[in-house]
């Protein structure tokens, strides 16, 4: 009777224990990081958390993995990667984070029509790199799009970083999330498919689409445009471009100066005839389906008005009307 009682003892107080251990919440108070390595053990990850702070003990950590493998396979399966925790919480919940990967991320947005200037702001606004760091590595790792641009054709990676919400660790470097755009460009040009020998003439004049209008419904009438002013041998003529031009001399006040419509820049469409030299921002999925199937049109013309949408004409008699309208419209 007396060894049962001992036995009966024992396992309340395992009972207790383990319920202290696994139970009881417990961890830090402020804002604490735990890295992760891929191939790491169960019991090197239990010392890490124990180490630094996020589990009481190791050896209990250690066990409820064990405990949790033997329900099920891959039921004790732990991702690696960097962990965020702030708050104290049970051993549980901490092995449940582990287990759903739940790793901490740094949120970066890149909306349509965002050039290499943009990117590399949010990415700074982010904390992950420097504005002038990562706009450096857009102009170094042109070898990214080699499969759409011959080499040396690209002086940075503009118009080939995919539009998109992007989660980076920490400590992601300038080329793994360059890579990671890259990536989700290719993507979406083989969904779309875009024939590699096109891609590069479709994303330039995407990007001027792009820019142009607002209004998805428009960008294959603003395509048509840009067509028929190319079979016909005259200027593009889009402000957006000269604007980029003076972005990439580091001239760009905010207004358009008659000079700048008058600079010998590749990318001045009043002066040179034909498509700049490359894109000029980054063009989103609408843009893209306008230019690879533009409306059918005569229009050689377009201007917005106050509202946004856009007039278009075939003539430049209807052309200089609607500008005189739209100039009306705006005094009002």
């Amino acid at each position: 009777m007396r060894v049962l009682k001992t036995l009966v003892v024992v396992a309340v107080l395992v009972a207790v224990a383990v319920g202290f251990f696994v139970l009881v919440p417990f961890g830090p108070s402020s804002e604490t990081f735990v890295e992760i390595a891929p191939g790491t053990g169960t019991a090197g990850i239990a010392r890490a958390l124990q180490k630094a702070g996020i589990v009481r003990s190791a050896m209990a950590f250690d066990a409820l993995t064990v405990w949790k493998a033997v329900r099920g396979p891959g039921a004790g399966t732990l991702k690696a990667g960097e962990y965020r925790f702030d708050h104290a919480a049970t051993m549980g919940e901490v092995y449940d984070r582990l287990r759903r990967g739940d790793v901490y991320t740094v949120t970066v947005v890149v909306p349509e029509g965002f050039n290499i200037f943009d990117i590399a702001g949010a990415v700074e606004a982010a904390g992950l790199d420097s504005r002038e760091d990562f706009l450096r590595a857009e102009e170094q790792h042109t070898e990214l799009i080699e499969a759409w641009v011959p080499t040396g054709g690209a002086r940075s990676l503009e118009g080939y970083l995919f539009p998109d919400t992007y989660k980076f660790g920490r400590h992601a470097t300038a080329a793994q999330m360059l890579t990671a755009m890259v990536h989700r460009f290719g993507q979406e040009v083989t969904r779309m498919g875009i024939h590699r020998g096109e891609v590069e003439r479709t994303v330039t004049m995407a990007s001027l689409v792009e820019k142009e209008v607002h209004i998805d419904a428009e960008r294959p009438v603003v395509a048509s445009v840009f067509e028929n002013r190319l079979a016909a041998g005259m200027p593009l003529q889009t402000d957006p471009a000269v604007i980029y031009a003076s972005m990439l001399r580091g001239t760009w006040t905010g207004v358009i100066h008659q000079s700048e419509l008058k600079s010998d820049s590749a990318y001045n469409t009043y002066v040179h005839a034909g498509l700049p030299p490359g894109p000029i921002c980054n063009p989103g999925v609408a843009a893209l389906k306008a230019v690879l199937r533009p409306a059918r049109t005569d229009y050689l013309y377009f201007v917005a008005n106050s509202q946004g949408a856009t007039r278009f004409a075939a003539t430049l008699a209807e052309h200089n009307a609607n500008v005189a309208a739209y100039r009306g419209e705006a005094k009002r």
